[in-house]
């Protein structure tokens, strides 16, 4: 009776591979981050001062949305 044994290792491409995916879903998810601000802060500047008032903000705090 035989036994074989198989040592399985992470080659180098699939590092290479798990790298690259986790920095393109870094970079999504900065980009719809980003959008998501970007959109926000566009709503916000369609309001009036009065509208603003009533959510507890001001003009000038849109801009520092992030």
């Amino acid at each position: 009776m035989a036994v074989f044994e198989y040592a399985r290792s992470v080659s180098e491409g699939a590092s290479l591979f798990t790298r690259v995916s986790s920095f393109v879903y870094h970079l999504v998810g900065t980009v719809v981050d980003w959008n998501d601000a970007r959109a926000t802060r566009s709503a916000l500047s369609s309001l009036s001062n009065e509208e603003l008032d009533d959510i507890g903000l001001v003009r000038a705090d849109i801009n520092e949305i992030r």
